[in-house]
């Protein structure tokens, strides 16, 4: 959904503005896919979905 890395997704998912996980599981965490969608809205305007 981010289009990055997986170090700079690292990055971004552990930053104060993204959405805290849902969920910690021993594969990793968890999140809605509505709250990131709405991350990405908020801050990466260039990976927003053109056919709204």
């Amino acid at each position: 959904m981010l289009g990055v890395s997986r170090t700079r997704a690292y990055q971004i998912t552990n930053s104060k503005s993204f959405p805290d996980p849902v969920a910690v599981l021993s594969v990793g965490r968890i999140w809605r896919a509505d709250d990131v969608e709405r991350w990405i809205k908020a801050h990466r305007r260039d990976l927003q979905d053109t056919e709204e």
